[in-house]
């Protein structure tokens, strides 16, 4: 069997700014929600039978408590922070299992889910559905990979190598010294994508990486400047990586059965009413294994 785990966080996004806005029959915004949900569904109409979504029910997460600069909610859209329960809701409601992450973030019960899925040997193969370089991380072969649905792309170890210049396992580390402006930190001055790939693909961990610039590979160009400006930062390094590197003990799920969809609930239907899509209450029935 195949896994699809869904950055429910993304996709929401993704569909606010991709729709036109429509209203419930309580006045409350739906287009992002109505969205997902048909996408989700279309998935579902193609073969997935097991699929598992995450969100972030608030974006807040224990990395603000490590950072004061880490990312919040602040600046987000409250149309679209007020579909996240409701996207939630729904989706339980149409049979989908979802971890609504509070304490931790979406791509940690993605990369969790992920780690146990693939240990599975039921499984053929995990598809991690977002393009979010976090989750470059959680790639191992072609066993666990990405699959971006927008671009319908699928990234294995080798495209993680060939997008990045690191493998997997290096990830939290190139992005600790390149930063991410997404997440809310800066990485470590003077070094950039090439910088990191170059250095990373030797040393693949930053206590890998000699204090002395004179050890390092004559291939890696302006090597004093790098290993200078990392070890004046090197707390901040650590920290950032801390920060990039996701959890893999968030509570997900017992046995793959309980990522089998089996058909929507029936709370769907009222759920569907409200939201003014029938369309999307009868092609979930017809969707329903029989």
């Amino acid at each position: 069997m195949n896994i699809y785990l869904i950055d429910g966080t993304y996709e929401l996004f993704r569909h606010y700014f991709a729709v036109p806005p429509a209203k419930d029959t309580n006045a409350q915004e739906i287009g992002a929600v109505r969205g997902v949900l048909f996408s989700v569904l279309s998935m579902i109409e193609a073969g997935a039978t097991h699929l598992g979504v995450a969100t972030d029910h608030v974006v807040e997460s224990f990395r603000n408590d490590l950072y004061s600069g880490y990312k919040t909610s602040e600046g987000v859209p409250p149309e679209l922070l007020s579909q996240f329960p409701i996207l939630e809701q729904a989706l339980q409601a149409m049979g989908v299992l979802v971890w609504p992450m509070i304490e931790f973030e979406a791509d940690d019960a993605l990369a969790s889910a992920a780690a146990k899925a693939a240990q599975d040997n039921q499984v053929t193969q995990v598809f991690i559905c977002t393009p979010d370089k976090d989750l470059g991380q959680c790639v191992v072969g072609n066993r666990v990979v990405q699959l971006d649905r927008r671009q319908n792309t699928v990234r294995d170890e080798t495209g993680v190598v060939a997008k990045f210049g690191v493998k997997p396992a290096s990830i939290p580390d190139y992005l600790a010294v390149v930063g991410d402006s997404a997440d809310g930190f800066p990485g470590v001055t003077g070094w950039g994508a090439k910088a990191a790939a170059s250095v990373l693909s030797q040393f693949p961990h930053l206590e890998d990486i000699p204090k002395d610039w004179r050890a390092w590979p004559p291939s890696i160009r302006r090597s004093r400047a790098l290993a200078e400006s990392l070890f004046s930062a090197w707390d901040d390094a650590l920290l950032f990586r801390t920060l990039a590197t996701l959890r893999l003990d968030v509570p997900v799920f017992q046995s793959m059965e309980d990522l089998r969809w089996q058909g929507p609930h029936p709370e769907f239907a009222e759920q569907a009413r409200r939201m003014k899509s029938p369309t999307l209450l009868d092609r979930a029935q017809a969707a329903k294994p029989k």
